[in-house]
């Protein structure tokens, strides 16, 4: 696979529309609460009998849900609890630390963490103290690598870190970090309520780097309002000139009746689609010239980055975090709103602190919902992963690990997959499907044409493909 991508501003016009952003296939809409404890249980004990059998392993990756920030992103629409007191971090902890101890008793103590995530949230709110004892517990209750060899992330914001807070982070076990830039224009960042002066992410940035630190992510939203082709530009050129090791630019979808903070934004500074496309084209032109690589929807790498190589060695996968490199693992989610996937379940934890302290106080994993996904469920999922993350499908392969006919089985959707070829964006050739450099950006739209929960929706909101 060439990895390139063609801008087609008709097409992408014509194909504009509003879809999943698939980090699961079935996705989060259709857990429901049917789904309990005893469930996620039973998933758990399944999975430590594949681990031990024949040549088999099944090591795990752990997410933690730290939910606090200092200030409002207006953009924002993650699960957040927006305090200027740090001691509410405390009691939350506390109960994840609880959580990790109920977590770590289901699976096998000789699984290895091959991959660990904090996110938020602000997860760097937390004092050094809080960060030390955290990761001291979680070594504590899991087989967690000394090696460095593990994929252990950190989401960070730049304002809330210092020298002595990337020393200590890289000291107990992070080896990757990710950080939210979104723009660098000050008339942007005052609309968006996040005043974050260049120098401060630059000073993290080469602080990571001292540090050795493995991995460094940015994060740009494009879309943003007094944005222009111009400014987002200027942003571009200083982000390439910093050199992270990863990109991601994000489409901002504002739904102001979904995320309160959003009402804060005044819609008429939102820059028009047109400018839209404009921004997204120039960013697309910026970042190839400069060497990174388009890995899929809003993802971009350098070729020796990790992402880059596993889509070149068809080993990329994708997950409630993203892009990853560890299709292998049962994801183990903890803290409030966390979702997680166990064998062939998806779960998610309580929404809100108080019913989550109830939880864990009783003795009770805060599973509230979740799904065991049928037969249908694991060939879709096959197929969506399958081009989210290498953009092209083998057929036969589908076929005979799923035991059934595509062309019979998938009889609904060839019709819009021939429409879709006419169009140029993929090519179905023998037993291949494969998107191409017209159809990477929206193969969002491709992967919706596998969804069967979509042709029943109604009233579902999700954020435009473009």
């Amino acid at each position: 696979m060439t990895q390139s991508i063609i801008f087609n501003e008709s097409l992408i016009k014509r194909y504009d529309t509003a879809g999943p952003r698939y980090t699961s296939y079935p996705t989060a809409l259709q857990l429901h609460e049917s789904f309990d404890e005893s469930h996620y249980q039973q998933a758990a004990q399944l999975t430590n009998q594949q681990h031990h059998a024949a040549s088999a392993t099944r090591p795990l990756s752990l997410y933690f849900h730290i939910p606090f920030c200092n200030t409002v992103c207006f953009f924002c629409g993650c699960n957040k609890i927006v305090t200027k007191y740090r001691d509410r971090a405390a009691p939350y902890l506390a109960h994840l630390h609880k959580e990790m101890a109920l977590q770590a008793s289901l699976f096998d103590s000789d699984r290895q963490v091959k991959q660990l995530h904090w996110g938020g949230g602000t997860p760097t709110f937390i004092s050094h103290s809080e960060i030390t004892d955290l990761m001291a517990a979680t070594r504590h209750f899991f087989n967690v690598l000394d090696d460095d060899s593990g994929e252990y992330s950190i989401e960070i914001d730049p304002r809330e870190v210092s020298q002595q807070t990337m020393a200590l982070l890289r000291d107990v076990g992070f080896n990757r970090i990710s950080l939210g830039v979104q723009d660098f224009d000050p008339k942007v960042q005052k609309a968006v309520n996040r005043l974050q002066p260049e120098a401060q992410t630059i000073d993290a940035i080469t602080a990571a780097r001292q540090l050795g630190f493995k991995s460094i992510s940015v994060d740009l939203i494009y879309g943003l309002p007094l944005q222009s082709p111009a400014s987002f530009g200027e942003t571009l050129d200083k982000i390439i000139a910093i050199s992270p090791d990863r990109l991601s630019i994000f489409n901002y979808a504002h739904l102001p009746d979904m995320f309160k903070p959003q009402r804060r934004i005044n819609a008429a500074d939102l820059p028009s689609p047109q400018e839209k496309l404009t921004i997204l084209d120039q960013a697309i032109a910026k970042l190839t010239a400069a060497g990174y690589v388009y890995i899929g929807m809003d993802h971009f790498a350098k070729p020796d980055d990790e992402l880059a190589i596993a889509q070149r060695e068809g080993n990329l996968y994708r997950n409630f975090q993203g892009y990853s490199t560890h299709a292998d693992c049962d994801l183990v989610a903890m803290g409030t709103t966390a979702i997680g996937k166990i064998g062939n379940t998806y779960s998610q934890n309580v929404k809100t602190v108080d019913t989550y302290y109830q939880h864990i106080d009783a003795g009770k994993l805060p599973v509230f919902r979740g799904l065991l996904l049928s037969s249908d469920d694991l060939v879709r999922q096959k197929i969506i992963t399958e081009l989210l993350c290498h953009f092209t499908l083998n057929l036969s392969d589908i076929e005979a690990s799923h035991h059934i006919i595509f062309n019979d089985y998938f009889a609904t959707e060839i019709t819009p997959l021939r429409h879709m070829e006419n169009d140029g964006l993929l090519r179905i050739n023998n037993d291949v499907i494969e998107v191409t450099p017209i159809g990477r950006l929206l193969i969002r739209n491709i992967c919706m044409v596998f969804d069967k929960y979509l042709r029943s929706a109604s009233g579902q909101r999700y954020s435009k493909v473009i």
